[in-house]
């Protein structure tokens, strides 16, 4: 009897690559509408430190919709109804979300890990819904020109899966897009990120906030007994600080955040700090024939402001209520991919748009600063005007289209 690993065959209306937010979001709404789907994850689990762990309102008023939010923010979460970020000694406030009109006024911090395995859960509850998780996907099936499936390699063997549709989610990474050829304009980062954690005191308070020096850009968030920190760098500038070695970052932190004290020993290795090399970019064309890619698959999005999750869920509300009936019908067509695309590109454009904004009149500044004496103009009118944080509280909270459900749902397994 043969030992070698077995290849298996299955058939589905919609095959998604990647199982992030906008490819298990997608997955069980589809489900949800009765279309036979099966979502391809690489990895064996959700858990993956550093990943975008910042809920949003428009992605809470997604649940609400699907009567979901309750049982949703049982989940262990922290809340924060405003941003503000500390600059050259004064405490500026840069984002209100406690007027937003949804269910909930505030942004959730929780774990992606949690936030997928509940979508999946949910998914779970309809028979059409199917995820492989340690599938990795490395070749597209294509028959005259059109992609009609995917192959992954599993622990078990190849798996092939035939598909009408096969949506591309694996993030800014994309295998997918790249075996498809799709062109990718680089839109640019003046920026890398360095996360690690910190264990938190009682003594620090709740807030989540930013320090700026000049140089020097710090992200406190508030992880219940930790904060996870980012800690802001030139573009490509890891090396160089590698090279000054660990002590000098920690003593870089602890001069940012005094308070932090000795905790700042917790980072014992490098092994302890991840670099997150920023991309913004997207995709000319989101769409070949057979073959969507959305989320970061279509549009890498800055860490700045978190969005990155949120346009991810939006894209995969406006994929499934676009979608869900042509595929039903076994009917999908270039034209209901680029209405997609069409729904989706603006708010990306508006919100990369703004990211751009912030990096070139603040991030770039302070990175190139040698001293900082006065708050950025941008943010100190801000901060002097209270109901002009309502603005960025919106783009921030809700984007610049938030998705609605507009799928009914079938009966659950």
């Amino acid at each position: 009897m043969s030992d070698e690993p077995k290849q298996q065959t299955i058939t589905v209306q919609c095959a998604i690559a990647g199982g992030g937010p906008a490819g298990v979001m997608l997955g069980f709404l589809l489900a949800r509408a009765g279309v036979r789907v099966a979502v391809l994850e690489k990895h064996a689990d959700f858990f993956r430190d550093f990943r975008g762990d910042t809920i949003h309102p428009s992605t809470m008023e997604v649940m609400h919709e699907l009567g979901l939010l309750d049982e949703f923010l049982k989940l262990p979460h922290q809340k924060v109804d405003h941003l503000g970020v500390e600059i050259a000694d004064h405490m500026v406030q840069v984002a209100d979300f406690s007027h937003l009109p949804t269910a909930a006024k505030y942004i959730a911090l929780m774990p992606q890990w949690d936030f997928l395995d509940f979508l999946a859960a949910q998914g779970r509850r309809f028979p059409t819904f199917d995820l492989h998780m340690g599938a990795d996907v490395d070749e597209l099936l294509t028959n005259n020109g059109k992609v009609v499936g995917l192959k992954a390699a599993t622990h078990a063997g190849d798996l092939e899966v035939h598909a009408d549709l096969v949506v591309g989610t694996d993030g800014r990474h994309s295998t997918v897009r790249s075996l498809a050829r799709m062109e990718v304009e680089d839109i640019g980062a003046p920026m890398d990120v360095l996360w690690m954690r910190i264990s938190r005191s009682p003594d620090d308070g709740e807030e989540t906030m930013g320090k700026i020096e000049p140089g020097r850009f710090f992200i406190m968030i508030n992880r219940g007994d930790y904060w996870q920190c980012a800690y802001v760098i030139p573009k490509g500038g890891f090396n160089e600080v590698r090279r000054k070695g660990l002590e000098a970052l920690r003593q870089s932190i602890m001069a940012l955040k005094p308070s932090i004290g000795v905790r700042v020993r917790e980072l014992e290795s490098w092994e302890d700090v991840k670099l997150l090399s920023v991309r913004v970019d997207r995709l000319k064309k989101w769409y070949v024939p057979g073959l969507l890619c959305i989320g970061d698959a279509a549009h890498a999005m800055s860490p700045m402001g978190g969005v990155g999750v949120n346009l991810a869920v939006q894209d995969a509300v406006a994929a499934a209520n676009t979608l869900a009936l042509p595929l039903l019908e076994r009917n999908v067509t270039e034209a209901d991919l680029a209405r997609v695309q069409k729904r989706r590109a603006l708010p990306v454009k508006l919100t990369q748009r703004m990211q751009v904004f912030l990096q070139d009149r603040v991030i770039s500044s302070v990175l190139e600063a040698k001293e900082l004496t006065e708050v950025p103009w941008p943010l100190r009118v801000l901060n002097d005007l209270p109901l002009l944080r309502r603005i960025p509280g919106r783009i921030i909270g809700l984007g610049f289209r938030p998705e609605h459900v507009a799928l009914p749902a079938v009966a659950r397994s």
